[in-house]
């Protein structure tokens, strides 16, 4: 059997030594292909476990394995090539403003290029590449925008044109924190539709988190919830009745994934009906 695409056992994670833990015995299994949203209130560790998940915070306790690879206890060589495996899309992309947008989307390759590669896509894209990151940006609904500046995109486009990283990227594993923060209702419901259609038709892994409750109802067979950085539930999305939301935002009242009001709480996003079905 092929090893779990992510295994946690008793994760801990802590932002300096000696600090208390933000991530506190998180046991996790996310197969191969599987997509899955992980919810919380503010300060849950959501954002902590995509970055530790990227090899980007090293565990203070427990296992994290990718692919059946332990990250720390690889020689660097081999820890880097499996973090090319694994591409993260954080809440505020690090997009150089001088940039165009075609090579800043196209940057997340360089992971799996030679330097001499690497140096000739960010100084001049070939044709093909170019055509490539303009398909990710017209599925995205950023059609007019590959030899722009970054500094000339809206808060909205920036976070898209980090998003578009994932579609030209050859990552197994996707990892995004809270990407329709920036998005209007219309927007969000485009991007998570195309995140979810993309990775299931190239079998990537997708791990999303998410402010916004309906959409991990509707759009995700299974969730993940934290709460002061432990998984308080795990399991099918249809199974967050509203006594477990309650419960995991202090007592903020949940509509209905079904009927959503339109005065609904933050954490609950007033998307279209027809959003990812």
């Amino acid at each position: 059997m092929a090893p779990a695409a992510i295994a946690l056992d008793g994760l801990e994670v802590r932002p300096a030594p000696g600090a208390a833990p933000v991530l506190r015995g998180v046991d996790l299994r996310v197969a191969a292909g599987e997509q899955i949203a992980v919810i919380g209130a503010s300060g849950a560790g959501k954002t902590t476990l995509l970055l530790a998940l990227a090899g980007m915070l090293r565990p203070s306790a427990g296992r994290l394995a990718l692919f059946g690879q332990t990250p720390w206890t690889l020689d660097s060589a081999a820890r880097q090539a499996l973090r090319a495996r694994v591409l993260l899309a954080p809440q505020v992309p690090p997009l150089p403003p001088r940039q165009r947008v075609v090579t800043a989307v196209l940057a997340a390759r360089l992971p799996r290029m030679s330097l001499g590669a690497s140096l000739r896509t960010l100084w001049s894209p070939r044709p093909a590449d170019a055509e490539r990151v303009q398909q990710a940006l017209a599925a995205l609904d950023l059609p007019d925008k590959l030899w722009l500046r970054v500094d000339r995109l809206s808060g909205g486009e920036r976070q898209r044109v980090g998003l578009a990283r994932l579609l030209v990227a050859e990552a197994d594993v996707w990892l995004v924190d809270e990407p329709l923060s920036a998005l209007d209702p219309v927007r969000a419901e485009l991007v998570v539709r195309r995140l979810t259609e993309a990775a299931r038709a190239e079998g990537r892994t997708l791990v999303c988190s998410l402010h916004q409750v309906a959409v991990a109802r509707r759009c995700f067979a299974r969730t993940v919830a934290l709460r002061e950085g432990r998984v308080v539930y795990d399991g099918p999305s249809s199974g967050l009745d509203d006594g477990r939301l309650q419960a995991l935002y202090g007592g903020v009242v949940f509509a209905p994934a079904e009927g959503l009001r339109a005065d609904a709480p933050p954490a609950v996003a007033t998307l279209p009906q027809a959003m990812c079905r």
